[in-house]
């Protein structure tokens, strides 16, 4: 199994504020699948993707990547760990205001040892022509195409993905969903891909339904819809 999740239990607050986010998570998901966490708001699906992507830690419980345990490195180990293997896209781009387009993907490519060809990503997001603008000259999609290229130039072993159609319209919601499908085909990256849109779950290997902090189901696709096809 190349992402391990076991036992994880999360809380916030203490005393009688106190609330249990994540009631004991176990997940495994295969290398180079697509899963979406699916669920309501405040189902405990956004700090699952942060545990996984070691941005929080869990109360018990443990992530396992290729192996390694996250919970076992230290916090120079974890943050080398997370360079190298983990890519983020958020619903909120956050890009470098006063870089151009290629500059902000290249960001993202110091941070590799193997990373991926910086011109032929940018012909694969449809960004090659806007290459030299910078971000406040791009729509919004254009912006979530260059912040999942400074994700992916990396080229690493997980893409989590934070309600990445969040903030964009059906149109370009599609054609980013799109984008995620084809970089996994091509470079077969594992994708895990928070979202409370029910449709998405159509696109995916896996789907797995949280409700109150619990997993209500988890199930593989018999037959997967390409992002292309969804509807909404």
């Amino acid at each position: 199994m190349f992402l391990e999740i076991s036992k994880i239990k999360k809380s916030f607050g203490e005393g009688e504020s106190r609330t249990e986010v994540l009631k004991g998570i176990d997940i495994g998901i295969e290398k180079g699948e697509i899963c979406v966490l699916l669920g309501p708001s405040g189902s405990g699906k956004s700090t699952l993707l942060n545990i996984i992507g070691g941005i929080d830690n869990a109360d018990s419980g443990y992530i396992s990547i290729n192996g390694e345990r996250t919970a076992d490195m230290s916090e120079a180990a974890l943050t080398i760990y997370r360079r190298k293997h983990l890519g983020y896209i958020f619903q909120m781009y956050n890009l470098i205001p006063n870089l151009n387009i290629r500059e902000n993907i290249e960001v993202g490519a110091f941070l590799s040892d193997n990373p991926l060809d910086i011109d032929e990503l940018l012909n694969t997001l449809g960004l090659y022509e806007h290459r030299h603008k910078l971000p406040n000259q791009l729509s919004g999609g254009q912006q979530q195409r260059t912040a999942i290229g400074r994700a992916i130039v990396k080229n690493p072993d997980i893409l989590l993905c934070d309600e990445p159609t969040g903030a964009l319209d059906y149109k370009t919601s599609k054609e980013i969903l799109k984008l995620i499908e084809e970089v996994n085909r091509k470079y077969g990256n594992t994708v895990v891909m928070v979202t409370h849109n029910d449709a998405i779950k159509n696109m995916a290997h896996r789907v797995i339904k949280l409700r109150d902090g619990m997993i209500r189901k988890n199930y593989l696709n018999e037959e997967i819809i390409p992002a292309s096809e969804l509807d909404w």
